[in-house]
């Protein structure tokens, strides 16, 4: 009704939206905040996108651990750099750059041997040197009168 004063109190919405893994909690309908951008992302400062890109980098190392594990050098490399519908496979700027970094000259993954292969597709993090930590983020609700 116009004219009425109203409260409300809105949360900050999870990170998932994000990283594009599901939507924002900033509503639909008539009900919604403008902009959904600045609201998923910003709502508490950038301390949450900060706990949320430290979190992520933890789980990346976690995960590649994981299959570097569970997985031979050949699955690893197939893994890393699939063929295309030809079947031909291809490096990008930045599998170029590791390659360069490890002092392998080649450009074409086919021409790489069985241990350029291993070399290029593991990282052979031990988990006994991980100190990467997991952080989290406190947020308050905001209210707005």
């Amino acid at each position: 009704m116009p004219g009425e004063k109203v409260f409300t109190c809105i949360r900050q919405p999870s990170q998932g939206p994000t990283f594009g893994i599901k939507g924002g909690a900033a509503g639909g309908g008539y009900s919604q905040i403008i902009p959904m951008e600045d609201f998923n992302l910003h709502l508490t400062g950038d301390i949450h996108a900060i706990t949320a890109a430290n979190n992520l980098l933890a789980a990346a190392i976690d995960a590649r651990m994981f299959h570097e594990m569970d997985s031979d050098d050949e699955k690893l490399f197939k893994a890393l750099c699939p063929a295309n519908k030809d079947g031909q496979r291809k490096f990008s700027p930045s599998m170029l750059r590791r390659l360069k970094h490890l002092g392998i000259e080649k450009t074409d993954p086919n021409e790489l041997t069985t241990e350029e292969r291993s070399r290029f597709a593991r990282l052979d993090i031990d988990p006994a040197s991980v100190t990467w930590r997991r952080v989290i983020d406190t947020a308050t609700a905001t209210c707005v009168k």
